[in-house]
Formats: structure tokens, sequence, C-alpha cells
């Protein structure tokens, strides 16, 4: 009965240059078991991957890999910005291609959702010197007032985020994708909250894309579109139930961007992949019938909603986060109908 259940979702699949054994992405999340001075992720790590890569997960993208040290949201992220983490990364990249899976890097800088004392010492970087609400995770301080970056700081940003795109194929990754979602960094740019420029990098929504599209055009040019994925959002780790005023018309925005760069995988994020957003469609059923790539679902998804969802044709492949952490087995029990571990806080003190 699993098989067939399953079978939309276990399906092989081509995703851009990757050919998958199903559809299953192993969504990124943020684990911190990185050497917090050095960045450089350890045995444990290339474990971690490697099992998830042994039980047959289509696809694995990585947790958040920052792109610098002034990146840097909280303790303990690994980086891909020195040889010593790119030596640290190879180790995973051969563990998990030698179990017959692909592995793809999220590259990440994390704006003003930081604090010097975590960012090298240097203040919080963003479009506008506006502060976020909140506190910085696992560190507990307030997030600080960013620093308004210069022409010269986006440059030096972007050239950050091509040459980590770099070094992510030099340590055998099959590709990257960027993280322009959830209030980070990128999206700060995106969106009139955190971006109050005057300049050309702020004002309508088509010109603050203006920072992800260099962004993405740096990273393309190292990598390839057909080895690059977009992750994008509305919500923001700091304002979890921000919405766009005009969805529709915004996704479009963002989707004539990613058409404009040849990309052909995205990855819309939303925490309620069944949540009408507008016109009584959700953010995927936007994304589908605008979009002629192909898409990575995500948003608490089970199994179920998963192959339902992949047999409407919302999405092409199916993201899943801490049904992974707690199901290391997880592809095993789904073949073979066995019930799922159920999540639980344990899953994030080590990696199991």
């Amino acid at each position: 009965m699993g098989m067939i259940a399953n079978e939309a979702l276990l399906k092989p699949v081509k995703l851009g240059a990757w050919h998958l054994r199903n559809r299953v992405v192993m969504a990124p999340m943020t684990r911190c078991f990185a050497d917090d001075i050095t960045g450089v992720v350890g045995e444990d790590v290339v474990e971690y991957y490697r099992k998830r890569a042994e039980d047959g997960i289509g696809l694995i993208i990585t947790e958040g890999i920052i792109i610098s040290p002034r990146a840097k949201g909280t303790i303990g992220v690994p980086g891909l910005y020195s040889k010593d983490q790119i030596e640290g990364w190879r180790r995973v990249t051969d563990a998990v291609h030698k179990a017959g899976g692909t592995i793809i890097a999220q590259l990440w800088h994390v704006g003003r959702l930081t604090h010097h004392e975590i960012a090298g010492g240097l203040p919080p970087q963003a479009p506008s010197a506006i502060a976020a609400k909140g506190h910085v995770h696992r560190f507990g301080k307030p997030f600080e007032k960013p620093e308004e970056m210069s022409i010269s700081d986006i440059h030096e940003v972007i050239d950050q985020f091509a040459l980590a795109a770099r070094h992510a194929m030099l340590a055998g990754f099959d590709g990257v994708e960027v993280h322009g979602a959830h209030g980070y960094l990128i999206d700060q740019f995106n969106s009139d909250i955190s971006n109050h420029r005057k300049d050309g990098y702020g004002g309508s929504l088509r010109q603050r894309l203006t920072f992800m599209k260099e962004v993405l055009q740096g990273v393309v040019q190292e990598v390839g579109a057909e080895r690059t994925s977009i992750r994008f959002s509305a919500l923001k780790d700091d304002q979890p139930d921000y919405m766009w005023d005009n969805p529709v018309m915004s996704i479009k925005e963002f989707l004539n961007l990613f058409r404009e760069l040849d990309l052909s995988v995205i990855h819309p994020s939303t925490n309620h992949f069944n949540a009408k957003i507008d016109q009584g469609k959700t953010l995927h059923e936007i994304v589908q019938e605008n979009w002629e790539g192909s898409i990575i679902g995500v948003g608490n998804l089970t199994p179920a909603k998963a192959s339902h969802a992949i047999k409407k044709g919302t999405i092409n492949l199916a993201a899943f986060g801490r049904p992974l952490l707690a199901n290391s087995d997880f592809i095993n029990k789904l073949v073979h109908g066995k019930q799922l571990t159920p999540y639980d806080s344990k899953h994030l003190s080590s990696l199991f």
C-alpha cells in the first residue's frame, strides 16, 4: 500500500540539470552544528546528510550556508567563504554522491536579522537603516539597527554570493539555491517595509527586486541557470504573518524576473501550503498558473497532501522539513507504508 499511496511522490523526475530518484526534497533547515569560530562542518554533519541520501531522498537542500562572516545570523552556522569550509563540505558531498544522492547548497545572508557580536564585530547590513523587531535566534539579544548599504556594499555582497556559488561547485555540490525568502537580506530589499531607498534599488516592487536580480545573475554566471534554484516568500522570520498587498500581482513580478534569467526551478515558501492568499487560491496555485518551469512545494506538507498536489499539477516536487529530522528513513517508510515517527523538539538537539 505504501508504494501505491505515495506513487506520485516516489516517481523519478528531471529538475533543471538534476535527474532525481523521486520528488521528495529535504527542505533547508538551520541546524547550528558547524564550528562557531571557523564555520566548518564536521563528521556529524557528513553523517546527517549521508543518511538521508542513503535512504533515497530525491534532492537535498542544505541548511543555509553563509557567504561571509557578516552574513551570519546565529551561532554554529556553516560558511562557504574559506578553504577549510569548502573542504568540510566536500566530505559531505562525497558521502551524499557515494550514496547516490543529489545535494545543492543554500546560499544565505541574514541582513538586518543579526547582532554585531554574531556578525564578525560589524553592524548588520540592510537596504535601509531600519531595525527589525525581535531577538537573534539562540543568541537572545535584540536585532540591532542595521547600517544602510552603500552601492559599494551592495556590489561587494553580490560578488560574495557569486564567489560562494563558485565555492559550492568546488566543494562538489550539484548546484545552489539562493535564499531570497523569509525576511533575510535579499527579501529585505524586496520589501517596502525594510527598503526605503531612493536609488535604483528602491521604489516600486520591480525596482526593489533589482538586488535579487543582480545576485541571481552573478550566481547563474558561476553555476548555470539549470543548476540554480531560488527560494522566495511573503512570510518573514520577524513578521510571519506578512502578506503582499496584491499577492497575484507581486508573484507575477517575481516570476517575470526569474523568467528573464532563464531559471527553471523555483521554491515558493510558506508555512501553510493550503492557505488561500488571493482570489481563493494558495501561493503555489497562483505560482503554478503563471509559471512554466518546475515548482518545489513546501508548507507543513504530509506525504498524502504532497502526492495530491503533485497529481493535481500544482507542484512538481515536495519539500519536507521536520518529518525528515525525525525520520532518517523517510523514503523507506513511504515505500513500505510504515508510520512516520512524529517530530519532537528533541530532534533539534542532535543530528539524528
